[in-house]
């Protein structure tokens, strides 16, 4: 299916992020078992697949590091 423009759309996928998140906020992952800070909150497209999702929680290692990208937003534990 294309759009007026003929442009395909990209898949997206809605992530769900307990109301409690937000940027800034320390989190812990127990799926990468990793604990951070909250850097951004919003629509990334994954480079590999193409798929748009929407709510990506990107976390940072408190005081520095790779920042990772949250797989299930709703499996997070507050830090």
């Amino acid at each position: 299916m294309t759009s007026a423009r003929g442009v395909r759309p990209r898949p997206r996928q809605r992530q769900t992020v307990p109301g409690w998140v937000s940027e800034g906020v320390k989190v812990n992952d127990p799926l990468e078992q990793r604990s951070g800070i909250v850097q951004f909150i919003g629509e990334w497209t994954d480079p590999s697949t193409h798929v748009l999702m929407t709510n990506a929680v990107f976390v940072r290692p408190e005081g520095g590091g790779r920042e990772w990208i949250v797989r299930d937003p709703s499996s997070l534990e507050r830090g």
